[in-house]
């Protein structure tokens, strides 16, 4: 796995990691076509994370379409001041499912695959996460970002039942 740092509009400085490049082929009227798919990972290890695909006829152009693809699809996660996330959630893509779960401080990133380049990416310092059905890369990587994706903070749970947040606790 490749890292590279980029920069965007705001100046975060958004790193990216390839997940997977494999080389996929079509059979035409003329014999074979052959060409590259990227899966990519963007994050600024500050809440932000990004899961892309990109297809082209030479790899660096995959990984460039993979990265525009990942930048269109970034979404925004809550995290606890332990680095952690607030509860424990499933995300599910297709087949593969994935079950996270805030962990104690100290214990690091226990997960595996894409599953752990996502959650590093996106700064996640204590977590526990499992895959479960499939073990397809991009599906994995896709259900991670979909449960962290519904992660609630405290503050958009007590606003919903319109009571105080000291009455959660």
């Amino acid at each position: 796995m490749k890292k590279r740092n980029i920069k965007n509009k705001e100046d975060n400085a958004w790193e990216e990691k390839v997940v997977q490049v494999t080389r996929v082929t079509k059979v035409v009227k003329g014999g074979k076509k052959l060409s590259f798919r990227a899966i990519l990972v963007i994050g600024n290890e500050n809440g932000h994370i990004g899961v892309g695909v990109g297809k082209a006829n030479d790899v660096i152009g995959a990984v460039k379409k993979g990265v525009a693809d990942a930048k269109k699809h970034c979404i925004e996660i809550p995290m606890t001041k332990y680095f952690s996330i607030p509860h424990p959630i499933n995300g599910r893509a297709g087949a593969a499912k994935v079950m996270l779960r805030p962990s104690a401080t100290g214990s690091g990133v226990i997960a595996g695959g894409s599953t752990r380049t996502v959650l590093e990416l996106a700064g996640i310092k204590n977590i526990l996460a499992k895959q479960l059905g499939s073990n397809n890369t991009l599906n994995n990587a896709r259900a991670t970002l979909n449960a962290l994706n519904n992660l609630r903070t405290f503050e958009n749970t007590a606003k919903d039942r319109d009571i105080n947040t000291s009455q959660l606790y």
